[in-house]
């Protein structure tokens, strides 16, 4: 299994709980572009994301992908569908391959009912992302693409960034620039322009530009599927 997400799902169960849920399911794997969920479908399973990281998004109305969520190992998925039994608010796709732990609808309302204490952790997990959805929405509102960009980098760096040693961080680092404690900090997560400017709700031209802007201020390097940031400080400053 992966590293866990800290504060994710399964990161907040005791042993005994982790334990009880896993004898409740059975493990499916996921290629990368798999999907597990479709928005609007009435599937009642719940997953568990053992490895691996997905997307949560929705289609817009005139074409492309408005994405809602990036979830990581230890997240718990399609829960509001299994406890109101509605139709699936979202579509969830595996961004890379992944491992997911599969539980019926039926098997884990018995294990909330086993466990209350599991209930309250969702609650918090609930009202977790409903802030996160309120603070987006805020955001749209006041700041332009390039600032949404980099709120979106900045939580990239944060969740699924590693240090990176390279020629660029090296001349950032002797330039004075860099952003965190003298380190860069290299994302994993492959997200293609497509997919952030549906993220950040701007055109594909208008992230470019902005990621144009942001490596112009020596703040990020971007490649073929690499992208680094040398300043987190300035892109949390220009986020704000």
């Amino acid at each position: 299994m992966s590293p866990l997400e800290p504060g994710s799902f399964l990161a907040e169960l005791t042993p005994e709980e982790r334990g009880d849920l896993e004898s409740r399911g059975r493990v499916r794997e996921f290629a990368r572009g798999d999907t597990l969920f479709v928005e609007g479908d009435r599937s009642s399973w719940v997953a568990v994301l053992l490895s691996g990281r997905v997307k949560a998004f929705s289609y817009r109305e005139h074409g492309g992908e408005a994405l809602l969520a990036v979830r990581g190992p230890g997240a718990l998925l399609g829960e509001v569908a299994a406890i109101d039994g509605l139709p699936r608010s979202a579509t969830v796709a595996a961004l890379e391959p992944a491992r997911a732990l599969a539980v019926t609808a039926e098997e884990f309302m018995a294990f909330l009912q086993a466990h209350g204490r599991v209930s309250i952790i969702i609650m918090r997990m609930l009202c977790q992302r409903w802030r996160d959805a309120d603070r987006k929405r805020v955001e749209f509102g006041m700041f332009d693409a390039t600032g949404r960009v980099a709120q979106r980098l900045v939580e990239l760096a944060e969740r699924f960034g590693q240090p990176y040693e390279g020629r660029a961080g090296a001349a950032g680092r002797a330039g004075g620039q860099s952003g965190q404690g003298g380190q860069s900090v290299r994302i994993t997560l492959n997200l293609s322009q497509e997919e952030l400017a549906g993220w950040v709700g701007a055109s594909r031209e208008a992230v470019s530009k902005a990621l144009r802007t942001l490596r112009r201020h020596g703040w990020i390097e971007t490649g073929r599927r690499r992208l680094i940031v040398h300043d987190l400080q300035a892109l949390r400053r220009h986020a704000r």
